[in-house]
């Protein structure tokens, strides 16, 4: 009888460990060839399973046939074992993660010495291989564990698990003899010296920056681990839910997609503004079929920058023969938005089978045995993420994120409103962009309208990580010109010492409408948004025309609420849009004026581009800057740090108001608030863990020197101690599916009533579409929403939530307290 790895629901066929491991080998090495590693794909692939060839898992197997047929759970490998202990009244799991890197060590390091004779230089990098395979199969469950001793042990630790734990002997002896057979070919002298010398030669470059030198290693091993993760899911996912194989790794025809959007762009108008749109985005055109790179692409707002992006995006893919094009958004508000422009270019059929849509806040933190084989992998052409998911993928826990990873190889990744990354990933993030574009045959485009300094930070910091990005590389030939060209605007500047309180901001507000039909009013807070909402629903005669727009509110109850506003714009009736600054980045509205509150310049900037976006006034539109009276900051750091240095220019003895939104004056803000913040860039953090110091991420990821000990290892990064530590966003925040509509409480009734016996693909799909439909809440909101019963999970021990129907406003959206009655659900 065949050894299982995979137990079948009643009547199928289980699937066998070699089976299993065969699979997984071919997945990793097709992954892991991208970038020049097919061969260690394939070997962890074919390894990492090994340890369920033991007696003690088979055993758990036995139970599971049972368990599994009668409580209808497929599951993967760790929750199986849960599920089997629950029920036999056991502690403790069967390891199986150990006995494959055990295997694949112990047969490599017989070769070792015969390369280091031969040529020491290869000595770090043969150790690196060895000890990074290893470590990969080890962690397949657990996410990258640390590689430096610690309380509870680092990968020496596992490495040295005796019989009984590892199971590593009897594993040898029951083993398939084709699985052993086919490792021992690979497992030789030219794979192990070729994998070092390629290692070598990409990183040698970097050895007199240890940060960057060690930083690129680790890189290299979370690729590598990014592909087992992969090919093991797909493989898993497969097998529960035949026919999944097809849907995966669609393949876009670059020559028909470039064409398409070609004729898209030949029925433009090509006149006024859209004359200036169409030379920036020709001029994308003809850089797309440069070499591959770092570029920017420094575009004044409502310059046609998405337009030119993707132009340049598609034939730079069809220039270099890539697999993919990953748009990476500051805020989820704006993705679908971006994503339907894309489809809409390429027709219904073929949008629908080359554009992703992937948010975050549907997945969640803690992953069920649903959410696991769901989990998205960024398989199509052309992907739409947020920078949270992106990071996420790059630096966060477990195995969620990094499966993804490899993704991010043979791509252009097209940063948009770069200026939002968060300051404290700044080395973070230029040490990855700058590994994937030099390792990865990957080329990163950094868009705004306000260039941040990423490749120009304050000295004492540049080696930690700077952007390797030259002056050659920008998209747009001549910046200054054009954003002369695109003037469309005043800012007149009326911050003054005692602010504006409520009834003042009303009286503005009010008078600006009045004067100009139409005004947007952006906020930094919520409570503002809501409390001059109040006040003007009060002041004026029209309350059909005062809108309110915040991230309480679902994906698609903004999208209407925009669509409306956009009506009344191009109607020419009187409109007011109360919002925060969730309007800024992207959102396509074209106010007479506008009001923003005192934020960073690149905020400011951006909220001008909301005002005559197409050049329809008669003469310029107007911008005004106030600073609300007793506005508390205190939680929300960016924010206030980016007032302090806007105020840095305003208050200077040279401020001219008419180049407030000048290339100069945001070279300006960047250098004042880059260096008043630059010892955060390398994300500061307490001692977690293991380690002895404080710390800072990209020191964890790296060289880690605060914590060296004498431990034989080449790879020194305390990849899960920098993992918890991490969060893309600072206070980390949970989906919820609100009730905003038919379809909504629809998709909920369905996920409520989903069959138990497991259909991955019908889970995954209900989840993609629940995510136009769900709110982003902070977790002691969260707690909130379940402790009053306003907010339940999906399932018992799913960490997927939906909100009650009258916790649902239709003017603010979710609520803590209750909105009126509403129709039920019906269950």
């Amino acid at each position: 009888m065949p050894f299982i790895a995979h137990p079948a629901a009643t009547g199928s066929e289980h699937q066998s460990v070699l089976t299993h491991l065969r699979s997984v080998k071919v997945l990793a090495e097709a992954l892991a060839e991208k970038f020049g590693y097919a061969q260690a794909g394939a070997l962890i692939g074919l390894l990492h399973d090994f340890g369920k060839y033991s007696a003690a898992f088979q055993g758990y197997m036995d139970d599971i046939i049972t368990l599994k047929q009668a409580h209808a759970n497929p599951d993967l490998d760790e929750d199986i074992e849960s599920l089997a202990r629950t029920v036999k009244g056991q502690k403790g799991t069967i390891n199986h993660s150990t006995a494959g890197a055990q295997w694949l060590v112990n047969h490599l390091m017989q070769i070792t010495p015969v390369i280091f004779k031969e040529d020491s230089s290869l000595s770090q990098y043969c150790m690196v291989v060895v000890q990074g395979l290893a470590l990969c199969i080890v962690s397949h469950h657990s996410g990258l564990i640390n590689c430096l001793a610690e309380p509870s042990g680092g990968l020496l630790k596992r490495l040295k698990l005796g019989e009984e734990d590892s199971h590593l002997n009897e594993c040898i002896q029951n083993a398939d003899p084709e699985v052993l057979n086919e490792a021992s070919k690979m497992a030789g002298y030219d794979f192990l010296k070729s994998a070092a010398q390629a290692l070598k030669t990409s990183l040698s470059p970097y050895r007199s920056n240890k940060i960057e030198h060690d930083f690129y290693l680790g890189m290299f091993v979370k690729l590598w681990f990014s592909c087992l993760i992969d090919a093991d899911r797909a493989n898993s996912a497969d097998f529960e839910t035949p026919g999944n194989e097809p849907a995966r790794n669609t393949q876009a025809d670059w020559h028909m997609a470039c064409a398409l959007l070609e004729s898209k762009i030949a029925g433009f108008d090509t006149e006024g503004i859209n004359q200036i749109r169409a030379a920036i985005s020709a001029n994308c055109q003809q850089k797309a079929l440069g070499q591959q790179g770092i570029y920017s692409l420094t575009v004044p707002t409502g310059g046609g920058k998405n337009l030119a992006s993707l132009r340049f995006a598609l034939h730079h893919a069809k220039q270099h023969q890539l697999d993919r094009i990953i748009y990476v958004i500051p805020y989820t508000s704006i993705i679908e938005q971006n994503a339907q422009a894309v489809r809409d270019v390429f027709g219904d059929e073929l949008g629908e089978q080359w554009v992703l849509e992937h948010h975050s806040n549907l997945e969640p933190e803690v992953q069920t045995w649903r959410t696991k084989l769901a989990c998205e992998n960024w398989d199509k052409p052309i992907v739409f993420t947020t920078m949270v998911q992106f990071l996420e993928s790059l630096f966060g826990g477990g195995t969620r994120g990094v499966r993804r990873l490899h993704q991010l190889s043979k791509a252009v990744l097209i940063f948009d409103e770069i200026q939002t990354l968060p300051i404290n990933c700044v080395h973070l993030f230029n040490n990855a962009v700058n590994f994937l574009t030099r390792h990865c045959h990957t080329t990163a485009v950094m868009c705004t309208a306000t260039q941040p300094l990423l490749n120009n930070l304050p000295e004492r910091v540049k080696p930690r990580g700077e952007l390797a990005l030259t002056g050659g590389n920008e998209l747009t030939p001549d910046i200054s010109k054009l954003y002369q060209a695109l003037e469309r605007v005043t800012v007149r500047n009326l911050v003054r010492p005692r602010g504006w309180d409520e009834s003042e901001l009303t009286a503005l507000i009010t008078q600006q409408l009045e004067s100009n039909t139409s005004c947007l009013v952006i906020v930094n807070t919520k409570h503002w948004a809501q409390a001059l909402y109040h006040a003007l629903n009060e002041h004026l005669a029209w309350p059909d025309g005062i809108f309110h727009l915040s991230t309480d509110m679902c994906a698609a109850h903004r999208k209407a609420k925009l669509d409306e506003i956009r009506s009344r714009l191009d109607d020419g009736l009187p409109t007011l849009c109360l919002s925060t600054a969730l309007i800024e980045a992207g959102v396509d509205v074209d106010f007479n004026a506008v009001v923003r509150f005192l934020a960073g310049l690149d905020s400011i900037a951006q909220a001008a581009g909301r005002c005559n976006r197409h050049g329809r006034q008669q003469g310029m539109g107007e911008v005004l800057v106030v600073n609300p009276h007793k506005e508390n900051l205190n939680m929300l750091a960016d924010i206030k740090q980016g007032v302090a240095a806007t105020k840095y220019i305003l208050d200077a003895d040279d401020f001219d108001e008419a180049k407030l939104l000048s290339p100069e004056y945001t070279t300006r803000y960047f250098d004042k608030y880059f260096y008043e913040r630059c010892d955060e860039m390398g994300y500061p953090t307490g001692t977690h863990g293991f380690t002895k110091s404080q710390n800072q991420l990209v020191d964890l990821l790296s060289s880690n020197e605060k914590n060296i000990d004498k431990s034989p290892i080449a790879i020194r990064q305390a990849f899960m101690a920098a993992s918890k530590a991490f969060k893309a966003i600072n206070a980390p925040t949970q989906g919820v599916i609100v009730p905003y509509d038919d379809t909504a409480k629809a998709l909920i009734s369905a996920l409520l009533a989903l069959d138990k016996r497991f259909d991955a693909a019908r889970y995954r799909t209900l989840l993609q579409q629940a995510q136009k439909y769900s709110v982003n809440v902070f977790t002691h909101k969260l707690k909130q929403l379940l402790d009053s019963e306003a907010a339940y999970p999906i399932a018992e021990g799913e960490p997927v939530y939906y909100l009650r129907d009258e916790h649902y406003s239709s003017e603010f959206g979710l609520s803590l307290e209750i909105c009126g009655e509403q129709e039920g659900l019906v269950l």
